[in-house]
């Protein structure tokens, strides 16, 4: 039994749709359950509409025509005849946007976030299904959020794997030996069948947790490169395929920000001893890189780039040191303001940090940072995470840099940097 996930560019056009229906083929005869992402950058313009919606700009409706065309227009370069039912499908997922847009926006934005940006996904995947289905594929659609299940803390759900454990090894295993299952990443549903979303990206982790409810021999995420490379091709001219590594330095890649794989989705895997592949939907022939339980390292440098870092210093205002209480309540509010701290480090008097400038919320902090520490901030920084490092490896990326901040251990070098 095997999960695949299609993340959004592997769907961005009906080219592509088509493409992914064709790796499916190749694949029909197994079990097979795949999960799909919004479409090219739907993710991003159906937050537009919220945002917009919750602003009360007056933009929001006009936003959302926009992303109902595009895929119109996808579904008529897929489908002759405009009389299809998966047509009527798409247009009342929208239908439900427009019910909430029409009222005065009175609960959270996380609330109305996970009920409009979902829909990405439910409308995605519909589209695929249908087109799978019309050119004979044994395919069925499942609504993710009848088997994922979670707390209420919207945009970053906490999954009941207990119950959806049960849900999922009961219901899916009978469907799965006649039947290709597509169903959707990123949301999953409350106790109270209210909609909610995974945190960005989410869609590796919900193929992570069908496989890991599945006891699946292995998932296969497809992406627009050949695999896992040891850098962002946009940062380096000369990047180089990893052809395996490690669950624990797949975990250390992503904890430092390399976003090729979701944070969450390597531990259920681990937990199950499940290989994840990495593999190209341009070159599906291509082996990719496999993520299993591996005893050595890699076997090469590799580099994590993050922009726009804020560096924050923060000291106490009275005499005190930064102990215990002051660390905790610190920590408390980088929780509450759900900033991520991408470096840290801490002496006897003050504690220091980078993390990503998300705009407003980080602005909120240091405000209510100031309250009771001095806070000195520096923003504009490049964040450069190298494992397995050498001397080598660092003087390549520091050229007309000067370092802020570094931080080393056996295995990571960290370098908070900014430009010349």
């Amino acid at each position: 039994m095997q999960v695949f996930k299609f993340g959004g560019a592997s769907v961005k056009d009906a080219e592509n749709v088509k493409n992914v229906a064709s790796i499916i083929a190749n694949h029909k005869k197994d079990q097979l359950l795949v999960v799909v992402s919004a479409t090219g950058k739907s993710t991003d313009k159906l937050e537009e509409v919220t945002r917009n919606f919750v602003e009360k700009t007056g933009r929001a409706f006009d936003l959302l025509e926009q992303v109902k065309a595009s895929h119109h227009d996808m579904l008529t370069q897929l489908f002759d005849d405009v009389t299809h039912p998966v047509f009527n499908e798409v247009a009342n997922c929208f239908v439900e946007i427009e019910w909430i847009l029409e009222e005065e926006p009175q609960d959270s934005y996380d609330y109305l976030f996970d009920q409009i940006v979902s829909t990405g996904e439910i409308v995605s995947s519909k589209i695929l299904a249908a087109y799978a289905a019309h050119i004979g594929l044994p395919v069925k659609w499942v609504d993710a959020r009848d088997y994922i299940f979670t707390d209420n803390t919207y945009r970053e759900a906490k999954v009941d794997w207990e119950k959806t454990e049960e849900k999922i090894s009961r219901e899916l295993p009978p469907i799965l030996k006649d039947y290709v299952v597509i169903s959707q990443g990123f949301i999953g549903s409350t106790s109270e069948n209210f909609t909610t979303t995974l945190g960005r990206e989410g869609s590796d982790y919900s193929a992570a947790i069908f496989a890991s409810c599945l006891n699946a021999t292995d998932i296969t995420i497809w992406k627009d490169v050949p695999g896992v490379l040891n850098a962002d091709p946009k940062w380096f001219d000369r990047t180089e395929l990893i052809p395996e590594l490690s669950y624990t330095d797949a975990i250390e890649l992503t904890y430092y920000g390399a976003t090729v794989i979701h944070p969450k989705t390597i531990k259920p895997l681990q937990n199950k001893n499940i290989a994840l592949n990495v593999r190209s939907f341009i070159n599906p022939t291509s082996v990719g890189t496999c993520i299993r339980k591996l005893n050595q390292g890699l076997p090469i440098p590799s580099f994590i780039f993050k922009v726009n870092q804020v560096f924050i210093n923060i000291q106490p205002r009275d005499f005190s040191f930064i102990l215990e209480d002051n660390l905790s309540h610190i920590f408390n509010l980088f929780h509450k303001h759900r900033i991520k701290i991408n470096m840290m480090h801490n002496s006897a008097i003050s504690f220091s940090v980078s993390i990503d400038d998300t705009g407003k919320n980080v602005e909120t902090l240091l405000q209510e940072l100031e309250l009771r520490y001095k806070v000195n901030a520096e923003r504009g920084l490049e964040l450069i995470t190298i494992r397995y490092f050498n001397q080598e490896t660092i003087d390549r990326v520091l050229v007309n840099k000067k370092i802020i901040r570094e931080l080393k251990d056996s295995y990571t070098c960290q370098l908070l940097v900014k430009n010349l």
